[in-house]
């Protein structure tokens, strides 16, 4: 979830902002219904209204909706905004938006649930020839010489001040991708296409191809960075690729396991893959280097975000299909106020019932309560 801050900081974005603006004023005409998923504090709810939309369903999951509900009383805008705290896979419109509208990206627009909220809402929400903003993002890459962005994630772990060994994480912290800026003076290749994500069509959320790239002048590659070009409709688009206009996302570099030293003519070869598991991608990139015609391979690395998190024997061995799990007594807890959670008794009639089994383990009855609020909040109706 954003701060309030940080959707400050994208309604300050003057790139995105006109950019959807300009989209929005195109699409949406005097009935149209709109459904803005991710709204927010509703900013976006709150443009569809003035560029003449006679309803907008304003969906957001987080409470920061009470703050998108205030705005449209502010601006006289009540009557035809609907505010719903929900994800958009869990609502019904009793109406089919002419427009969809949303902003899920985070720093690339493979993140969580955005590609399977956009592909339910335009099978589900979406009337017949209706749009979506924004319509297609295309993915870039490109090799990197990146020292002050490599530094940080592998120096800490390096013998340099006390003289020990913390190999064990250095060979993890490079199987991480990281937020980065960097300039077009630090690209060592040519821009390569990776992925196409063409919203009116996308059926999976994973993505996964090869860039092959030609070094165009020496320099020490530290990784490669991948950058998104937004087209929310034709002739209108932003962009986060070095060199352009600085926006909210900051690009995505990722690390390899060491510097390689390259020359121009080298040859670097990339698989790159996303798959979406469970709530987050799981990323892995296979790099490989030849020097020049590829006559020899100078470095060869296999990476993956699933390398780069800790996970102990225990966990480990609770996520085999064989191990047979068996609640600890806070599980015994959370599972007993969730059965009492019927619909009939108040959340202090359920506090006092797991107080009177339970009273040893509670320092105070405001204990239970905001611990029975917490799973209310996550789990009620």
């Amino acid at each position: 979830m954003y701060s309030l801050a940080g959707y400050g900081q994208m309604i300050a974005d003057e790139g995105r902002m006109d950019a959807y603006s300009r989209a929005m004023q195109r699409a949406i005409g005097r009935e149209s219904i709109v459904l803005d998923i991710g709204a927010g504090t509703g900013i976006l709810s709150l443009l569809a209204c003035q560029y003449g939309a006679r309803k907008v369903y304003a969906v957001e999951p987080s409470s920061v909706i009470c703050l998108a509900r205030e705005a449209a009383r502010a601006n006289g805008f009540a009557d035809r905004i609907e505010c719903i705290q929900a994800l958009s896979t869990e609502i019904h419109l009793s109406e089919k938006a002419d427009v969809i509208v949303s902003d899920l990206h985070g720093v690339l627009p493979l993140l969580q649930q955005h590609i399977p909220s956009i592909v339910d809402a335009r099978s589900r929400l979406l009337a017949p020839g209706g749009k979506l903003i924004p319509k297609r993002d295309v993915l870039w890459g490109a090799v990197v010489e990146a020292p002050q962005h490599y530094d940080r994630i592998t120096k800490p772990w390096m013998r340099e001040r006390f003289e020990l060994n913390m190999d064990a994480a250095a060979q993890m912290v490079t199987n991480v991708w990281k937020n980065a800026r960097v300039t077009p003076e630090q690209l060592l290749t040519k821009s390569c296409r990776w992925e196409t994500i063409d919203y009116l069509t996308v059926e999976s959320p994973d993505a996964s191809a090869e860039m092959t790239f030609q070094v165009e002048r020496a320099g020490t590659g530290h990784g490669f960075v991948i950058w998104f070009d937004a087209v929310l409709d034709d002739g209108i688009e932003f962009s986060n690729a070095p060199g352009k206009p600085e926006l909210i996302y900051g690009s995505a570099f990722f690390p390899w396991s060491s510097a390689v030293g390259l020359t121009a003519h080298d040859t670097v070869s990339i698989d790159l893959r996303a798959d979406l598991v469970a709530s987050d991608y799981v990323w892995r990139w296979e790099t490989r280097v030849y020097g020049h015609e590829r006559e020899r391979l100078k470095a060869h690395f296999r990476q993956s975000t699933y390398l780069g998190s800790p996970l102990s024997l225990v966990q480990l061995r609770k996520r085999s299909d064989r191990y047979q799990p068996r609640l600890r007594q806070d599980g015994e807890i959370d599972l007993q106020i969730l059965q009492l959670m019927d619909g009939t008794r108040s959340n202090q009639e359920i506090a006092q019932l797991i107080i009177s089994r339970f009273h040893s383990l509670f320092r105070s009855p405001r204990e239970v309560l905001t611990r029975i609020a917490d799973l209310a909040e996550k789990y009620s109706q």
